[in-house]
């Protein structure tokens, strides 16, 4: 299985390998220790943003296409990260009151239905 995090700091134990990949027609050595495909798949998908962002400014030069797709990158962990969050909090406020139900049934000690 293909590791899926990325560490700014280089583990000892962990042997780095350079991955060639082609970004917006630059080839790039990315030195990593990270799975080979997974980071090919990362420039893949790097490049696909940058293609998109040329096709919405076709006259904008490399960096300016850099960042919007940079933009558009961080747009999309924004929301994967507000909606992951939004799911945690819901989950601990169901496990919440299913709590309370449980205590005040063993307090009562008669067993009543869980309601949602």
């Amino acid at each position: 299985m293909a590791r899926r995090t990325w560490h700014g700091a280089r583990d000892s134990d962990m042997t780095s390998t350079v991955v060639n990949v082609d970004i917006h027609g630059q080839r790039y050595a990315i030195r990593s220790s990270l799975d080979a495909g997974y980071v090919a798949e990362l420039a893949a998908y790097v490049d696909e943003k940058m293609r998109r962002a040329l096709d919405e400014s076709p006259a904008g030069d490399t960096l300016r296409i850099a960042v919007l797709a940079a933009i558009n990158i961080a747009d999309e962990y924004f929301r994967a990260r507000d909606e992951a969050r939004e799911r945690q909090d819901s989950l601990a406020s169901r496990a919440e009151a299913i709590e309370r139900v449980l205590d005040l049934a063993l307090q009562t000690g008669e067993p009543r239905a869980l309601a949602r």
